[in-house]
């Protein structure tokens, strides 16, 4: 392999991480348009809970349930195979959900797998087939109540409205 083959290589490793992590914020911020740019319109969907097409996954995942209110998903490390224009991507995630469970709010985590088949289609690499492989969960019970400020010290300015919501945060329009 010579440098521009290297080169090559490492580039498409950071397209598809691009791609993962563009896909995380737009769950969590239940943006379509941004969730769209990360899938191919014919892509499938398997999350246990849900299984389908991207399009009745997007309809599913935005606006998101209304008793989840919010998601936080952190992505861990991605192990990439690269087979010329696919690749199967294995990328470890940490999820937050706050979940309303009727009397109460509660603060549910779960990790697990993503199992990604991603092509590259006139450059561009996105996922063609998403399997989520669940590893554990903990139910963190009732959720903090964010009127309060943090640990007991009120916010200032405006940030209180925007904690722990899925839409209306300042990085609606920090990018």
């Amino acid at each position: 392999m010579d440098d521009s083959d290297e080169l090559n290589e490492l580039l498409a490793r950071e397209k598809i991480r691009d791609c993962l992590a563009r896909l995380a914020r737009g769950e969590d911020r239940r943006d379509a348009a941004l969730i769209s740019g990360c899938f191919w319109p014919d892509a499938a969907v398997e999350f246990g809970v849900f299984a389908g097409s991207f399009a009745d996954y997007l309809a599913w995942v935005t606006p998101g349930a209304p008793s989840i209110p919010v998601t936080l998903h952190t992505l861990g490390q991605s192990l990439i195979h690269l087979r010329g224009d696919a690749a199967a991507v294995e990328t470890h995630v940490s999820a937050y959900h706050r979940i309303d469970f009727g009397e109460a709010e509660h603060d549910v985590f779960l990790g697990g797998r993503y199992l990604d088949r991603m092509e590259r289609r006139d450059g561009q690499w996105r996922i063609a087939r998403r399997t989520m492989l669940y590893d554990w969960m903990r139910d963190l019970g009732v959720s903090v109540d964010w009127s309060q400020g943090l640990m007991g010290m009120p916010f200032l300015g405006g940030q209180a409205q925007s904690v722990g919501a899925a839409k209306g945060d300042p990085s609606e329009g920090f990018f």
